[in-house]
């Protein structure tokens, strides 16, 4: 039920730090990679393990870790994410060798649980009329996060080094005391049990996908074990469809995921993804190429990331708008924000020979996400029944990483399809098809988000006031 006004307030600011803290570490080790692999003496393929296992780890525990919350109680479960991650956090700092700096990565993937369980905490604890705009707030941090991520790695890698980066993860511990102190005590479900099954079937879907698409571009799209990862991951994903509809109570009902409503955010979702993790690759890749050629900036990293920064400082003020507005009609937000995305990523397909080019196709796309992101997660919220709700945002969740292990792994096919003449660096073509295709899945996202139903809330209408009878 809603609680204290005061405690609103603290819980949010918690979760919003919470959001960030995940949300930084998911981008903020790409620009320090480099730098990581020389300090290790370790190869690319091993350094890579740095991003894969983060997000092999993550993508399994997010559905697992939401559907505790429905279980057992989201702030307790959420109270033990938080400290796992912090534990993750400095496993990596502290880091003597790269295998125990990716099993640091690993503990921290758990994280991936924190969205899910943040709006199922949103639904059930805020006021009403307060919910959508607070899931908006929370879910615009995924994106900020990554933007302030990319922005401040350089500054960080530049005057400390590498091993500061993961201290950030530690805003997590003041996070995990307000959730324990302030989130009502919810009761656990008496008849509760975990669908280990269907859990692991799923994990074992979501790595084998994962993973093969991590392995795409350096083995090759045709490689018989990238396409036998896919596909059967493919398989397993279709056999876990499949038990999920056998059982009394599965990790995920299938019955919520094929409501229209669920299910075109979840496609949308996949588009969103692609379109992100797209620019996260593609614009830093172009501000860092050198001038000569005519159509990049010779940036440091640092130079780079802050190309990023209109996107990300617009995404503040994106996602609660797009909350509020999703108060009238949830789908529109995500129309708005998929059409801007698209009108973005036309815009760079264009025009891209300039820097203040580069910033004003950041702020729109950087609208974009934020609409986007925040819409999806109140449709999927309002979508479902409570007991459903931290599994159901949690497959949203892995829906968005899925299109965005895509979306990076096939812009980087496309980088390097086609190179200047004895030299690795991407021509100016392979920018312009990158930024095209980007486009293209923001335009199907808004297709998707077109195919919604909508659904438009009653407006609180003023009472007339009436004079009371008069009394002798």
């Amino acid at each position: 039920m809603p609680q204290h006004e005061d405690h609103t307030r603290v819980v949010f600011l918690s979760l919003l730090l919470a959001g960030m803290a995940f949300a930084l570490s998911q981008t903020v080790v790409s620009p320090a990679l480099p730098e990581i692999q020389r300090e290790f003496g370790a190869t690319p393929t091993s350094a890579a393990w740095i991003l894969t296992g983060y997000l092999l780890a993550a993508a399994v525990a997010t559905p697992i870790v939401g559907k505790l919350g429905d279980l057992f109680g989201r702030g307790r479960v959420l109270t033990v994410v938080l400290l796992l991650f912090a534990v993750g956090s400095a496993v990596c700092a502290l880091a003597p060798s790269l295998g125990l700096l990716v099993v640091g990565r690993i503990i921290q993937g758990v994280g991936g649980g924190i969205f899910p369980l943040a709006f199922g905490i949103i639904r059930e604890t805020f006021p009403a009329e307060r919910v959508a705009t607070a899931i908006g707030g929370i879910s615009a941090t995924f994106g900020i996060g990554g933007g302030v991520g990319l922005v401040i790695a350089g500054l960080i890698v530049e005057a400390l080094d590498a091993s500061w980066l993961f201290w950030l993860g530690l805003m997590a511990l003041p996070a995990a005391f307000a959730i324990h102190r302030y989130v009502p005590r919810e009761e656990t479900r008496k008849d509760a049990k975990i669908d280990w099954i269907g859990a692991g079937l799923l994990s074992v879907a979501l790595a084998s996908l994962l993973y093969g698409l991590s392995k795409a571009n350096g083995w090759g799209w045709g490689d018989s074990r990238v396409l036998g990862l896919i596909f059967g991951g493919l398989a397993v994903a279709a056999f876990w469809v499949w038990v999920e509809t056998k059982i009394d109570q599965p990790l995920v009902d299938m019955r919520v995921l094929k409501r229209r409503p669920v299910l075109m955010t979840n496609i949308a979702a996949v588009l969103i993804g692609f379109s992100m993790f797209a620019s996260f690759l593609i614009i830093p890749q172009l501000a860092q190429t050198p001038e000569q050629h005519g159509y990049g900036f010779g940036a440091s990293v640092t130079g780079a990331g802050l190309l990023m920064l209109p996107s990300t400082l617009v995404m503040l003020v994106a996602g609660p708008w797009a909350g509020r507005l999703a108060v009238r009609s949830s789908r529109f937000p995500l129309v708005v924000g998929a059409g801007l995305g698209a009108v973005a990523f036309g815009f760079y397909a264009i025009w891209h020979s300039a820097e203040w080019q580069i910033l004003v196709g950041g702020a729109v796309m950087g609208m974009g996400i934020g609409f986007a992101f925040s819409a999806m997660a109140n449709l999927v919220v309002e979508s479902v029944p409570r007991e459903e709700v931290g599994v159901a945002t949690g497959i949203n969740t892995i829906m968005r990483s899925l299109g965005g292990a895509l979306g990076a792994q096939l812009v980087a096919t496309l980088l390097t399809s086609k190179t200047l003449p004895n030299s690795p660096i991407p021509a100016e073509a392979a920018f312009t098809d990158a930024f095209a295709v980007a486009a293209v899945a923001a335009v199907l996202a808004m297709a998707a988000a077109l195919a919604i139903p909508v659904i438009r809330r009653p407006q609180p209408q003023p009472v007339a006031a009436t004079a009371a009878p008069a009394t002798t």
